[in-house]
């Protein structure tokens, strides 16, 4: 039965009988959904560096632009995404998410197919492909009504955890499609030149040779069509009060979604042309985009409350999460751990390629950084191995913090990313100013290895932290809003890295990043690791 009118995850009778086996399938079916999320919204990471590659006639800044486009939308999903299970039903909800994947996935191999593609059409897709990065609010919010309190730091670990593999996923598996002409069979284009040496994980590919650019996006097809079925007949709706007290039907539950979806793409959209230079198709205003996150946030918040009938009356009740301080500092610290995560994983790839792949010469006592590296490394090649690591990690992080307590687990990881954003700095700074920059790459790639570990972790212990600080009812839409809140790392650090990259500072961005990150242990120790306070090391 699809729709379960009984759930009771902390009656152990219940759980042995029935709930485990029902909740562990709902869980394996929810992690590669959320998997493909990732990989559709962190797309942009892999194809900004082919289109530089096979000379798109686009600048480095603009191609960072894309990456923070599908960043900023995809944190501004996860707003309206925090409320769909309560208000539609977990089933109802992963199956038309997953499913709207569909359509940036075939834009975007259609836009690539051509060089003259304009700017726009990719900043569009790049938009859409934001819907992925919603999708973490809803699935980690389904997930934990699933489980028992016991259990939420693995199960959320493994699902958010395993989920991440999309970002390695995408960036392992998609330079390889890109190398064979897998879908020319079904007329999906011809090949690219590339003008510069790209990469796979198995190696470098030389200047000259054929890409098939366009099957980045048409290669998740293959996973999202049969996980469609997957999700419409193996997955469940909680019926119950706790959950979903008043499920609609499905043509109901799809309407509401698609409505607050549109409510959040309205707010990108306004808030990226406040934003964005005119020669990016933005206002040309320069309006600071701390402002504009703030200004998105809280629109998308306000507009959603104007809608009408149930849907008003039960985001009235899911906004108390906003008169409990918790919710704000767990943001702030889910904002370190997450949001360092997937805005690195986003800005990782093409820094690489900007930073290490070209060689900067003082030329008439100006510093260039355009004569190509023939010693650089790939991005393309190195670039999946951070994430990977961090996504790897992080139901190690909720583990850990099961046993030794979620805040102290966020307080060493903290310290780790001061040290390693200051160390970061420190190589990006001297690889930026030579003439042979690849003779950093290696420190500074094993210490970006370390900074993602340690917010791989720091994401584990987080969740443990919320589960533990918050009301059963209140834990699932927190987590979906402290998710969105971080988010917006996926366009804030590709902005501020592209910003300081132009201004040949990117040491400045890490030094930034760092002072943040000391903020956070300040902030842990005192709502969490203080004896006195109203929560010791949840």
């Amino acid at each position: 039965m699809s729709n379960l009118k009984r759930w009771e995850p902390e009656n152990e009778t219940f759980w042995q009988q029935q709930g485990s086996k029902i909740a562990n399938r709902n869980l394996w079916i929810s992690i590669p959904s959320l998997l493909c999320g990732f990989g559709v919204w962190m797309l942009w990471s892999i194809v900004t560096v082919q289109m530089l590659n096979v000379g798109f006639p686009f600048t480095t800044s603009e191609l960072f632009t894309l990456t923070a486009i599908a960043g900023l939308t995809g944190a501004t999903l996860r707003i309206p995404s925090s409320f769909f299970v309560r208000l539609c039903g977990g089933r109802y909800t992963l199956f038309l998410t997953t499913s709207l994947l569909m359509i940036p996935a075939v834009g975007t191999g259609l836009a690539l197919q051509d060089k003259t593609t304009p700017l726009w059409v990719f900043q569009l897709m790049a938009l859409l492909s934001g819907i992925g990065g919603g999708n973490f609010a809803s699935s980690m919010s389904n997930i934990s009504f699933f489980f028992p309190k016991k259990q939420q730091g693995l199960a959320l670990g493994l699902n958010a955890g395993l989920g991440n593999f999309g970002v390695t996923t995408v960036q392992i598996a998609v330079p390889l499609f890109m190398s064979y002409g897998v879908f020319s069979i079904f007329g999906a284009g011809d090949p690219m030149v590339l003008e510069k040496a790209s990469g796979t994980v198995i190696g470098t590919i030389a200047a000259g040779t054929q890409t098939w650019i366009q099957n980045s996006g048409f290669s998740w097809l293959i996973t999202l069509v049969p996980l469609a079925f997957l999700l419409w007949f193996g997955t469940n709706n909680l019926n119950t009060e706790e959950v979903t007290p008043k499920l609609p039907a499905a043509p109901v539950s799809f309407a509401i979604i698609l409505a607050m979806l549109g409510i959040g793409f309205l707010t990108s959209i306004v808030g990226l042309w406040l934003m964005l230079p005119e020669n990016a198709n933005g206002s040309g205003f320069g309006i600071p985009k701390e402002i504009v996150i703030i200004l998105v946030l809280f629109s998308t918040v306000m507009l959603l409350k104007l809608l009408p009938g149930a849907i008003r009356t039960s985001l009235d009740r899911q906004y108390k999460i906003f008169n409990n301080k918790h919710t704000w500092v767990m943001s702030v610290l889910y904002v370190m751990t997450f949001g360092s995560f997937i805005g690195f994983s986003a800005a990782f790839p093409l820094s690489i390629q900007v930073i290490f792949g070209y060689s900067h010469i003082m030329v008439d006592g100006v510093m260039t950084h355009t004569t190509p590296n023939p010693n650089g490394p790939s991005a393309l090649t190195y670039a999946w191995i951070a994430p990977f690591i961090g996504a790897l990690i992080r139901p190690v992080g909720g583990w850990v913090a099961d046993k030794v307590g979620g805040a102290l687990v966020t307080q060493i990881c903290s310290v780790v990313m001061i040290v390693c954003a200051l160390g970061a700095a420190y190589y990006m700074q001297l690889a930026y100013q030579s003439a042979t920059p690849e003779q950093y790459f290696v420190p500074c790639f094993l210490i970006f290895l370390g900074l993602f570990a340690a917010s791989g972790i720091g994401n584990g212990s987080t969740f443990r932290t919320i589960a533990v600080v918050f009301p059963k009812e209140q834990a699932g839409p927190v987590l979906g809003w402290t998710s969105a809140v971080a988010a917006y790392g996926a366009f804030y650090i590709p902005q501020v890295l592209g910003e300081q990259i132009k201004a040949a500072t990117p040491e400045y961005a890490m030094i930034g990043f760092a002072a943040f990150y000391a903020l956070c242990l300040v902030l842990n120790w005192f709502f969490y690791l203080r004896k006195s306070g109203e929560f010791y090391n949840p």
